[in-house]
């Protein structure tokens, strides 16, 4: 099991300047209601050589996106804005031409409990 995520730091939107393509595609429209559990990605992320299976089944408008490592380019991770997160798993069921796996090929996704998310962050609104 990889270490707990260090991504978590606000319950904040991330402004939509600082996340890089590739970007989630889908519903733009706020949540209803508040998750049950969040996709958290870990420092295990590689980015899979910029095209993640992940991103392109989030069905959530830039919720996860591309991070460039500013210390080793062109590399890069995928994160999460967790107040866009809706918590469908999506992200951690299905891989390329919609082979189903076991999560993330590198055991860089782990969804977190809420009010495990809330303790790091704050209680978040929906």
């Amino acid at each position: 099991m990889p270490s707990e995520p260090e991504v978590l730091k606000t319950a904040e939107v991330i402004p939509l300047e600082l996340k890089q393509e590739p970007r989630s595609k889908g519903i733009s429209t706020p949540r209803k209601k508040k998750p049950k559990e969040l996709a958290v990605i870990t420092e295990c992320c590689t980015g899979c050589a910029g095209s993640p299976a992940c991103v392109e089944y989030c069905p959530v408008e830039d919720c996860m996106f591309w991070v460039p490592d500013e210390d080793h380019p062109p590399f890069g991770r995928i994160q999460v804005d967790s107040v866009l997160c809706i918590g469908c798993k999506k992200c951690t069921s299905k891989g390329p031409d919609g082979a189903f796996l076991d999560g993330c090929p590198w055991d860089a996704i782990v969804m977190l409990d809420i009010a495990e998310v809330e303790k790091v962050v704050g209680v978040m609104t929906f």
